[in-house]
């Protein structure tokens, strides 16, 4: 439904230039390139370009006006276009679109997930969870975006803009979505994304090295994470506490918080604890205040992934569902799918492969713990790191793979601007640095990497191709080729006779 463009600039007391009298909008965008006839486009300041530059282009496909701040009102006066002035257009961008799209009008429950790994696994765990509740459920993530059963669009960011988020949001409300999981990132929450929300229930998993290219030190980094914890973005949270970062969300958060844990000495409210563990799926026991228990499987390996789905479970408690509804719901199992997290592309006979996105070392020990719990002979890692990201984590993520696995082989993964060979450098420098190191063979083609992987490979072992996960492409020079590990890993597997 469109919205007045005068009802705005009182609503919020907005400054304008330009006539506004008459102007109906229908939705707003950060990109000119994607604007639709009766948006608002909004004009960001960049560190290199003013995005109300762009205005000209973006009334040539329709916007009625653009939401700018006071420099970004002089650059887009030659577009014609009416200018609503505001200090920080990133700042107001949520609640701006929050009004246009009425989100805020009989919200969906809303679950967010914030932490360095875990993030996609738990928020496709509780939207499985809520499908077998039979709630209409919808999903963001940094794989791909759901709207109820249908497929919404691939992302490009582990959260999106909070015009695009809003967006979506309306779309689910149109599809009669009742619960919505999203991913929060550190960056989201550094730059707004998620502006004009207020979570029903949030969660953390974890904290590890990482994005430190964004980010000062792992005291900014975490500081970031924190803010999710605060009453302008939750009502409740759920803190895992195995590591020691969770115990500091805790002590600093501003809102109630319940607690989870999966390793031993810990004390928490709810616990976790594998009771079976094989190449095709884990099953566990979770355990709460006053004794109460759950127990289910999910077709995923690996203790962290079983604390993935604790987390889920107990976010929904915390949402006001009964542990014995969502016991009934789940008893033969979680129905759940997660494209490129530890996901088995070999079949019964041979090696085991699995293809997953981790790229960073706690990741890395992660999985590589779940792989050796269910593999009788060796591991082998085929792994490479993003060009054009933080640096600083490669010497460990090197160190990591070759401690714990037999065979590693360095390839290239998505080298962006960077020269592919000194990424390589970096993490065969990294595994040099292992205490117990691994067999070692650097192989630059990944096609070619993933080949040699399956033909050193006997049945019993197990390999682990880490890094491109989910993605469909691989950037090279600014240009992104389509591109599908699992694809390419099936193809050696067939080539193979395996």
């Amino acid at each position: 439904m469109d919205r007045s463009l005068p009802g705005l600039v009182a609503e919020f007391g907005l400054e304008h230039s330009g006539t506004i009298d008459g102007v109906e909008v229908s939705g707003i965008t950060v990109r000119a390139s994607e604007v639709e006839p009766g948006d608002v486009f909004v004009g960001l300041p960049g560190v290199h370009v003013h995005g109300a530059q762009f205005a000209a282009d973006a009334r040539e496909r329709g916007a009625v006006a653009i939401l700018t701040d006071r420099a970004g009102a002089e650059l887009a006066a030659e577009s014609g276009l009416p200018a609503v002035i505001v200090d920080s257009p990133r700042a107001a961008l949520g609640d701006v679109s929050a009004w246009i799209y009425q989100t805020l009008e009989d919200p969906p429950l809303l679950f967010g997930i914030t932490g360095t790994n875990g993030k996609t696994s738990t928020a496709y765990l509780l939207e499985a969870i809520l499908r077998q509740l039979g709630l209409v459920a919808g999903l963001s993530s940094t794989a791909e975006r759901h709207i109820g059963e249908r497929l919404s669009v691939v992302s490009r960011l582990t959260t999106p803009e909070a015009s695009e988020l809003h967006a979506l949001l309306a779309r689910m409300r149109e599809s009669e979505v009742r619960a919505v999981a999203v991913e929060v990132s550190a960056q989201a929450l550094s730059q707004n994304r998620i502006g004009g929300i207020v979570f029903d229930v949030v969660s953390f998993t974890n904290l590890s090295h990482d994005h430190l290219d964004d980010y000062a030190d792992m005291e900014e980094y975490f500081a970031a994470k924190l803010a999710l914890f605060e009453p302008e973005h939750g009502r409740r949270g759920v803190v895992s506490l195995d590591t020691e970062w969770g115990h500091r969300v805790v002590d600093r958060c501003r809102i109630p918080v319940t607690t989870i844990a999966t390793v031993d000495g810990v004390d928490a409210e709810w616990r976790v604890e594998i009771l079976d563990s094989r190449a095709e799926a884990t099953t566990f026991r979770i355990t709460g205040p006053e004794g109460r228990t759950l127990e289910t499987t999910i077709p995923l390996i690996g203790w962290h992934m079983a604390a993935n789905a604790g987390l889920a479970i107990v976010m929904l408690v915390e949402a006001g569902f009964e542990l014995e509804v969502i016991g009934h719901a789940v008893q033969d199992g979680i129905d759940v799918y997660l494209p490129g997290r530890t996901e088995r592309i070999s079949g019964d006979y041979g090696p085991s492969l699995f293809v997953d996105y981790g790229h960073s070392p706690d990741a890395f020990v992660s999985t590589l713990d779940a792989v050796r719990a269910v593999t009788t002979g060796r591991i082998i890692m085929v792994f490479g790191a993003d060009g054009d990201r933080d640096t600083t984590k490669r010497l460990d993520m090197g160190r990591v793979a070759s401690e714990n696995s037999d065979i590693v082989i360095v390839t290239d993964y998505q080298p962006r601007s960077e020269n592919p060979e000194s990424i390589r450098r970096a993490l065969i420098e990294g595994t040099l640095l292992a205490e117990n190191q691994a067999e070692l063979h650097e192989v630059a083609v990944p096609e070619q990497a993933i080949r040699l992987a399956v033909t050193l490979a006997r049945e019993g072992d197990t390999i682990l191709w880490a890094g491109p996960g989910h993605e469909d492409y691989r950037e090279i020079d600014g240009v992104r080729i389509p591109y599908s590990a699992r694809a390419e890993a099936r193809a050696a597997l067939r080539e193979a006779g395996w």
